[in-house]
């Protein structure tokens, strides 16, 4: 058993050793160190050099220490996450707030291009208006001006009648006066 024991202390001393020191490169990560950790241990959960010997002090502390950064670590990620929600909601509410603002733009724009189109068909209408008013009023010109021809030709004619009732009456003043 005295052997044993020796045996145990340099395990011990060579997973102090390996554990302790500071990582050699930039890529030793707490994922390398897991799978480094869980290699250590055998089906039942318990280390291999934790049989004989009961954990020392030094390697509880430091796991106590990687498990408080383990736990300090998921509490930044877990305020990230809650960062990036807030900040996802408050992007989704100014883009709410964008496209509400967007649809009363639409909404008074599309009241402007009625009221302009709703002016576009009256000044249609009055064009049309204008243009049967035109085509009536150069119809009643016309009509006008056929009327004034009309009464010349009618004044004419009454003068020709009156010019012709006093050539009738002197003539008959002229008979009257050879018959008697």
């Amino acid at each position: 058993m005295s052997s044993y024991y020796p045996r145990t202390k340099d395990l011990t001393r060579t997973r102090k050793s390996v554990t302790d020191s500071p990582p050699s490169s930039p890529s030793y990560t707490d994922k390398n160190y897991r799978h480094e950790r869980l290699s250590r241990y055998d089906s039942t959960g318990e280390s291999a050099t934790d049989k004989p010997m009961g954990r020392t002090s030094s390697y509880t502390r430091r796991e106590t220490r990687l498990a408080a950064l383990n736990k300090q670590e998921q509490d930044s990620t877990a305020k990230d996450y809650k960062k990036m929600y807030t900040e996802a909601l408050q992007e989704n509410e100014r883009l709410k707030s964008r496209l509400h603002d967007s649809k009363q733009e639409l909404v008074k724009i599309r009241s402007q291009l009625e009221k302009v189109a709703q002016r576009q068909d009256r000044m249609s209408e009055r064009s049309t208006v204008l243009e049967t008013e035109k085509r009536e009023k150069q119809a009643l010109e016309k009509r006008v001006t056929d009327m004034e021809e009309e009464i010349k030709v009618l004044t004419e004619l009454k003068s020709d009648n009156q010019r012709l009732k006093d050539e009738n009456g002197a003539l008959i003043r002229v008979i009257s006066k050879l018959s008697k």
